[in-house]
């Protein structure tokens, strides 16, 4: 494929063709995967990937240097969250620019940062890099980092393993080294369906899944009095939260099934889980005795839908004084919303960062755009990780 020879303008056209691609996370990413296979191959660089059970989705893992030598990851995401229901300006697959705003779903949720890396690519050629330079592109990272995983899993059996990783969630360029963990959890809720006229007869699941709904709001606000130590969090303390709710069939029916969906996201790096966990046991001892009680064959399932650990990495640690440097700053922080960062730490013992262009407001948004001069700082970032590569 033809390329512009400015960088800037690589940016955009790769942008373009990234945004190009519907990705939303319950459709096949394979098209834009063969994309930048493609543009690789006009480079000489084969990836790696990794296809799910489906095989209609993959991640793609890219070595550019040395494969014997432990080196560095810059890793993004290629799903989006859907625009239905959205209010657009404009087509948000089509890439529009105006006033230094690159306009289109994903822009900074992260296909801008994958845009300037692939971008970049010429130059970790050229460079004749002697400390290798890893693509890490995953899938499904909007519904529970589930791309990722076997991703990690068959790089954690490589023999060398990376040195570090940046991922490069949008943070306007700040070095982030702690995000909170987040447990998610679905209530399925059997009642006894009756016609309404003889509601005493029947066990409305509806009214026993608002039973647990006041106890996690009631949690929740206990725990936004306790606020964390850490002065570094944007969200000071763990959250907890209902979401969703389904329920009901008709108003002349005693409703016999309701779902809730809960999640936390806790500070700590077990918390999320553990609040969770505290808050099945309560239902199970306090409401689904009580639905028993009424029909034997009523109760409450539970079942784990999402999970990722918190990320905490020492504000010390080797990853973090080289993100700053090739930064150009020397603050950091810690964020309330999840990363893949935590899973290349568990997963495969890669330490790592977030670090990306472009602002967590524009994320998942109608209009969701990105600023040039975000990108531009971001291909300054990777340029100078090249030179560091470059002398070894």
């Amino acid at each position: 494929m033809t390329m512009p020879s400015s960088r800037p303008d690589r940016i955009r056209k790769l942008l373009a063709d990234l945004v190009s691609f519907d990705t939303v996370s319950d459709r096949t990413n394979l098209p834009l995967i063969d994309h930048i296979e493609s543009y690789l191959a006009a480079f000489g660089i084969k990836g790696e990937r990794i296809v799910d059970e489906t095989g209609e989705k993959a991640s793609l893992w890219v070595t550019i240097g040395p494969e014997d030598r432990p080196g560095f990851v810059l890793s993004g995401h290629t799903d989006v969250v859907p625009v239905v229901g959205q209010d657009w300006s404009y087509d948000p697959f089509k890439l529009v620019e105006r006033d230094g705003k690159l306009y289109g779903r994903g822009t900074t949720d992260m296909k801008g940062y994958v845009a300037v890396c692939l971008a970049m690519v010429p130059e970790m050629v050229e460079a004749r890099l002697k400390t290798p330079i890893h693509l890490a592109i995953s899938y499904d990272e909007e519904i529970g980092c589930v791309g990722v995983r076997p991703m990690l899993h068959e790089v954690a059996k490589k023999r060398v393993r990376p040195l570090g990783a940046f991922i490069g969630e949008p943070t306007q360029m700040q070095v982030i080294i702690g995000h909170k963990g987040k447990h998610g959890v679905r209530a399925t809720f059997h009642g006894l369906a009756r016609h309404s006229s003889i509601a005493p007869d029947g066990v409305n699941a509806i009214e026993y899944a608002a039973d647990l709904i006041v106890e996690i709001r009631r949690r929740a606000v206990a725990l936004a009095a306790v606020r964390s130590t850490d002065s570094l969090y944007d969200v000071p303390h763990s959250t907890l939260l209902t979401s969703i709710v389904h329920g009901g069939a008709a108003l002349n029916i005693v409703p016999d099934t309701c779902t809730v969906d809960f999640e936390c996201r806790g500070i700590g790096i077990t918390e999320s889980k553990e609040v969770t966990d505290a808050i099945v046991a309560w239902a199970k001892a306090e409401i689904e005795p009580a639905m028993k009680a009424r029909h034997p064959d009523c109760g409450i399932d539970f079942e784990e839908i999402l999970d990722y650990p918190a990320l905490d990495t020492a504000a010390d640690a080797a990853i973090v004084t080289l993100a700053k440097s090739l930064a150009g700053r020397n603050d950091h922080a810690k964020v309330a919303f999840g990363t893949e960062a935590s899973l290349f730490a568990d997963i495969a013992d890669i330490p790592s960062v977030v670090i990306g262009p472009g602002s967590i407001a524009q994320a998942h948004t109608p209009d969701e755009f990105v600023e040039m001069a975000e990108l531009e700082k971001c291909a300054g970032f990777v340029e100078r990780l090249i030179a560091h590569c470059a002398k070894g």
